[in-house]
């Protein structure tokens, strides 16, 4: 996420919505009902077999009113899905239910609402308000519709940051954490066609939209229909979306962002990128469109850092591609870089065309691998795979290009035909409520104060084969290594909280796993989602999650929108009142506010499928009233050491100490763009001051090379050590401060280097953007991408980064 202080800088960059003929008119606090509602929870749906319809509730708030009403029935508060009356007041009321984060409370963890809807269709007339830590799931057996009546009035269906008074945001965009929607059909067919929009997603990370079919009018010269309308926001990820008519399928803007699997129909354009710094088109088909992508915004001063788009197919489609770059005279220099990789054009009469008409590309062909934007290649380091670098200074040759490129041959192992696969988040459609163990109902209390351990070991290791361990929402707090199986599936409510704590994780001297996901040399299939790691209190020696198991078969095992929140909120003890910031003194470190040991770890053996994944050591606190920056001190973020495959799609690590992705003795790893934050307080202190010892057990880095200088003593966003075959696809790895001090942003110099490649080959990053780091990326200790040549519309960027 971009801090608030920088959130000004932005402003510019937001869309008018009168431009798009949508009107903020209807957008109005919705009023809170009861807080003592738990009755509503208890009632279960009986017109699905859908296990989340039927499973017992017992999620409770472990830090917070423990009365309060995690699950919500929108049929329990009224809402009668036939199609023909208004349910927009009843499910806003069940969505609003309790002393929730709505208009005025930027955010808080303790008010979470699943708000689940059955089969049927829900006429509305007005926005369905999506508070803060809301997830709406549909049935996914029988997907329920949410149609908008002739009358509707209001920004979109669903409103995930309702405009206020004055025009100002309920949520700051930036921190609009913690949203899902999933399984629907949004239905706009019978607005006029000149407005309306089915989801208004202005968010940030850890959110998703899933199963979802947007529903709009088709053709007409007066439509301004739009599926998506995201006018800014700080990250994200959605996938398995279907697009049908409207003047565009996507409107949206935003910093770094991941999409997979979308599907456009009869669409004006299918997607028009505003602004953004990174995007990811991922496994998207468009068909009878008269635009696919349109990134053309502003030519004249681009707005769109870079598109990637990979794996796709245009069919019927006269205009592929849009866009404004300029092999000279490019305003930003490499504004609109734009990366092709494995793309079918033969429906396409022009697979790139300039703003100006020109043809680019033709269509009519399949696409291996073609860039616009700032390539670098480097020579051959032939020592590289002997663990030894060459002595000789690294360097790269640099050129401006709108043009094809030699293909990458891309390990077996990752691919599933000629795409690299993909997997889409489990939701056990078909498995009955009864196969699923709740971990109260096994002897967890989740009240984030007893001691859970045994009782989820228990239930772990109890398990049959056909069933699924279930994490009612509530705290658990764990003080032993818990030993997953390395076969089992588990899924949250809403996001449970996991939480280390005591002596087994307070000695980083001798780290351990928190959850250690199979033994060395396990093979099995481990399948995680909608859980939270935390740690309560410091746990300067736990390791988050160690992922041990290999894959039966391909995905197999994986993480889905699990996340990790290191301090900042509620119960972790590592909040604003105890871990304030104070850049005006001179600092070592608090131990009162270390964090974790690391993160993730993959080791040599495993191989793992991750998906919207966010590891956050908190900059800010999320449930104090002050909801001040903060100082915690986290070791290390990802750290990968898998010979493959790995695959990892929308995967952020920020904030840690030494660095927040390594790849390490690393093979065959697939990244559909990673994002960083160098921690807010560095340099004050620096990585080697800020309470963890580089370890060379775990490859840390050592920082000799910087020689003491503390703008080089800096957290690396990724470093790639003694690795072949990794194939980075977009990343966003930014540095905002110095000591919290932004003078460094007027020079883009908050710290000397980003990203290091030491003795490694087969190494691939496209779309790369950097902010404020002197360095994009160094090889073997020599700086080879420097920012001041790359200058983008907020970032630096590069086409392509080549290590032979």
């Amino acid at each position: 996420m971009v801090p608030f202080s920088t959130a000004a800088l932005f402003v510019t960059l937001r869309v008018l919505l009168l431009s798009v003929s949508i009107s903020r008119v209807g957008a109005v606090p919705v009023t809170s009902t009861s807080t003592n509602s738990t009755a509503h929870s208890k009632v279960a749906s009986t017109s699905s077999s859908y296990w989340v319809a039927n499973i017992q509730r017992q999620g409770t708030v472990a830090f917070g009113d423990s009365n309060y009403t995690v699950f919500r029935n929108v049929q329990d508060y009224g809402a009668t899905g036939d199609g023909s009356t208004d349910d927009t007041a009843s499910i806003n009321a069940a969505i609003s239910d309790g002393d929730r984060c709505g208009e005025g409370c930027d955010s808080s963890t303790i008010t979470p609402a699943l708000v689940y809807f059955p089969p049927g269709t829900y006429l509305v007339s007005a926005p369905l308000i999506q508070y803060y830590y809301t997830q709406f799931v549909g049935d996914a057996v029988t997907i329920p519709t949410i149609k908008a009546s002739a009358s509707f009035t209001g920004i979109a269906v669903i409103d995930s940051d309702p405009y206020g008074s004055g025009g100002v945001n309920w949520y700051t965009n930036q921190n609009n954490f913690y949203r899902q929607i999933r399984n629907f059909v949004i239905d706009i067919t019978s607005m006029p066609p000149a407005s309306g929009a089915c989801i208004h997603w202005q968010v940030a990370q850890a959110t998703s939209l899933q199963n979802i079919v947007f529903e709009m009018v088709q053709g007409g010269t007066d439509n301004a229909q739009q599926g998506i309308f995201m006018d800014n926001g700080s990250g994200g990820f959605y996938s398995d979306l279907v697009f049908n008519g409207g003047n565009y399928g996507m409107f949206v803007g935003n910093q770094q962002f991941t999409t997979r699997n979308l599907t456009f129909n009869n669409c004006a354009t299918a997607v028009y990128m505003n602004w953004n710094w990174v995007w990811m088109l991922k496994s998207i088909t468009v068909n009878n469109c008269g635009v696919g992508v349109n990134m053309s915004n502003t030519p004249t001063n681009q707005t769109v850092g870079s598109v990637l788009i990979q794996d796709s197919k245009f069919v019927g489609t006269p205009k592929g591609i849009i866009t404004a770059f300029s092999t000279s005279g490019n305003t930003p220099a490499t504004g609109n870089t734009l990366v092709i990789d494995n793309v079918d054009f033969t429906g396409s009469t022009d697979a790139i065309v300039s703003y100006t008409g020109a043809t680019i590309l033709a269509g009519g062909s399949v696409v291996s691998s073609w860039a616009q934007g700032n390539a670098y290649t480097t020579g051959d380091d032939s020592s590289a795979s002997t663990g030894t670098c060459a002595s000789a200074a690294a360097s790269a040759s640099s050129t401006t290009i709108q043009a094809p490129l030699a293909a990458p041959t891309k390990p077996a192992a990752l691919l599933d035909g000629s795409s690299v696969f993909e997997r889409s988040k489990p939701q056990y459609e078909s498995v009955p409520a009864s196969s699923f163990v709740s971990v109260k109902s096994a002897g967890a209390k989740g009240d984030g104060v007893n001691d859970d351990s045994a009782s989820i070991q228990a239930a772990m290791n109890s398990l049959t084969s056909d069933q699924i361990l279930y994490f009612d929402h509530g705290a658990y707090v764990i003080t032993t290594t818990i030993k997953v199986p390395s076969n089992i599936k588990m899924t949250g409510e809403i996001w449970p909280l996991i939480m280390a704590s005591g002596t087994a994780f307070a000695n980083q001297a001798s780290p351990a796993p928190v959850f250690q996901v199979g033994q060395p040399g396990d093979v099995g299939a481990v399948e995680m989602s909608d859980l939270i790691f935390e740690t309560k209190g410091p746990a300067a020696g736990a390791i988050m999650v160690e992922w041990n198991v290999a894959e039966t078969s391909q995905g197999a095992s994986g993480m889905w929108d699990v996340h990790m929140r290191i301090g900042g909120s509620a119960g972790t003890g590592l909040q604003s009142d105890t871990c304030a910031k104070n850049p005006n003194v001179t600092e070592s470190y608090n131990p009162a506010c270390e964090g974790a040991y690391l993160l993730l770890h993959v080791t040599a053996k495993a191989t793992c499928y991750l998906e919207n994944n966010w590891f956050w050591v908190a900059d800010h606190e999320l449930d104090l009233a002050d909801h001040n920056q903060i100082n915690i001190y986290n070791g290390r973020g990802v750290l990968v050491e898998s010979q493959g495959p790995v695959w990892m799609y929308g995967t952020s690590a920020e904030h840690s100490q030494l660095y927040n992705f390594e790849f390490a003795n690393a093979q065959d790893v697939y990244a559909g763009v990673i994002q960083s934050e160098t921690p807010y307080m560095q340099s004050n202190p620096t990585a080697l001051n800020g309470g963890f010892t580089p370890n060379a057990t775990y490859f840390d880095p050592d920082f000799s090379s910087c020689n003491g200088d503390a703008g080089c003593e800096k957290a690396w966003g990724l470093r790639i050590l003694d690795s072949t075959d990794i194939l980075v696809y977009g990343a966003g790895l930014y540095s905002f401060f110095d000591n919290y001090d932004q003078t460094c942003l007027a020079t883009e110099s908050c710290q000397v280097n980003m990203v290091s490649i030491e003795c490694s080959t087969e190494v691939y990053l496209w779309a790369l953007s950097t902010k404020a780091s002197t360095n994009m990326v160094t090889v073997d200790g020599t700086g080879v991408v420097n920012q001041s040549d790359n200058m983008d519309n907020f970032c630096q960027t590069i086409a392509v980064f080549e290590g032979a």
